[in-house]
């Protein structure tokens, strides 16, 4: 918890902006994620199927296809080549069903949250939106004094206020989050 305290006094870090979304955001799957595969006029070929932890997937007729880091589109056009050698012809289509995303792009909850875990990301996802997942904050939290660690912009840490936010009802407080962010919670002193 020293570590934790230490990076996120939030002091002397600008706030965070109230708008972070990529206008471009395109969902990339991860290890853990569901993928439902049809290859239409061949039932056969068609299933749900597992990401596994290193990031592949196997179906009939395609041992091992790293999927990890790539959307939905890019995994049909390859399934489609890979298939192209035994099936003429094959359209498929690839349908996410269960999303945890890459570890670059989940959102990870750190310090006196009371459930401190990772989310998945999603598109227009708020610091509220994080804080309802994980239960709010415990009683010894020091919320004003909270940090954003965004990856995505080279670790630049940013304040938030987050007992404004959750305890008074300040919607101004509210900011929107980006993947891989990775909200710090400190203890307060006293």
């Amino acid at each position: 918890m020293a570590l934790l305290a230490g990076c996120a006094s939030s002091g002397n870090l600008p706030p965070a902006p109230s708008s972070a979304s990529m206008q471009d955001y395109s969902y990339v799957v991860g290890a853990g994620d569901s993928l439902n595969i049809i290859v239409w006029r061949n039932p056969e070929l068609s299933m749900a199927v597992p990401v596994r932890p290193d990031g592949k997937i196997a179906t009939p007729l395609i041992d091992e296809l790293p999927v990890q880091g790539k959307d939905s589109v890019q995994i049909a056009r390859e399934i489609e080549k890979q298939l192209g050698k035994y099936v003429r012809d094959p359209v498929v289509t690839v349908v996410v069903t269960g999303f945890v995303g890459p570890y670059s792009e989940q959102i990870r909850v750190v310090g006196e949250a009371a459930k401190p875990q990772f989310l998945p990301y999603k598109q227009k996802m708020t610091l509220l939106d994080v804080m309802i997942a994980v239960g709010g904050l415990t009683d010894f939290a020091a919320g004003n004094d909270a940090s954003i660690l965004r990856t995505a912009e080279g670790n630049k840490q940013y304040s938030v206020r987050l007992k404004d936010l959750i305890k008074r009802g300040d919607v101004s407080a509210n900011v929107e989050m980006r993947p891989g962010d990775i909200l710090i919670v400190p203890q307060s002193i006293f």
